[in-house]
Formats: C-alpha cells, sequence, structure tokens
C-alpha cells in the first residue's frame, strides 16, 4: 500500500474514532491520552522510531516484547500526546508518525485514546487496574 493510500486511510479513521467517542458522549472539551500505536520484529528500527517519535515532541514508552500465535515476537511502544481530540492536530500526528515509520522501516499501527466523560469516575479507571495478587481492586 502506497504512502498517500496508507495516510488517507488514518486520517479517514481519525474521523471515525472522534466521531464514535463523540456519539458516545465523550467529552469534546477534554484533553486525552492518544497512543501512537508502533511496531516492528527489528528492535533496532523500532528504537530508531521510538528516538524519532521523541524528538518530534512526543512521550515515548519503553518497548516491549510480545509473543505472537504464530509463535514470533515482535517489539511495540507508544508515542503519547495529551490533548484534545482535534482532528487537525490528530491528521498532523498521523502523517508525521507515517512517514517517520516509514523511513525506519517499523508499522504505523494508529492511535487510541480512552472515553472521557461527566459520567465517569475514579472507580471506572481502577476497574481496568489489576493488583500484585491478579485480583481487580
Amino acid at each position: 500500500m502506497s504512502i498517500e493510500s496508507q495516510l488517507k486511510a488514518q486520517l479517514a479513521e481519525n474521523r471515525d474514532i472522534v466521531q464514535s467517542l463523540f456519539d458516545d458522549g465523550s467529552d469534546p472539551d477534554a484533553e486525552y491520552v492518544i497512543e501512537h500505536h508502533f511496531s516492528s520484529t527489528n528492535f533496532d528500527r523500532l528504537e530508531k522510531a521510538a528516538v524519532d517519535a521523541f524528538k518530534l515532541g512526543f512521550e515515548v514508552n519503553d518497548a516491549e516484547e510480545m509473543d505472537l500465535e504464530d509463535g514470533s515476537i515482535i517489539f511495540c511502544f507508544d508515542a503519547v500526546a495529551h490533548h484534545k481530540l482535534d482532528i487537525a492536530l490528530l491528521d498532523k500526528a498521523s502523517e508525521q508518525l507515517l512517514q517517520l515509520a516509514i523511513k525506519q522501516k517499523v508499522d504505523y499501527d494508529g492511535w487510541g485514546t480512552y472515553y472521557v466523560g461527566d459520567d465517569m469516575d475514579d472507580e471506572d479507571y481502577e476497574d481496568d487496574e489489576e493488583e500484585d495478587d491478579g485480583f481487580p481492586r
């Protein structure tokens, strides 16, 4: 798939994600944690992508190793930003990060965030977390 078609698909997905969140009642004025996902089977390439994402102003979390169903290993990290669900910001970041991924020969897997609304409280976040004993709080 060409970069133009990848970007076109990502920009359309940006609109779908934002619209879905707003349709579900997520707060359009809230600041969101936006996690842009990267992956690669080559750790060195992924590390270079992380450095480039950091230079672009993103927070970069530590790379994680994941075992796939076929027994292969993949490495991944998130480039994180904090801002409103503004389509112009999301489109700019998606384009920058897609170009970065192509340059470093890694995969850009889009972005995600979490619902933010008035009907959320601290318990909603805590339900997703687990104690060391493996049981939800």
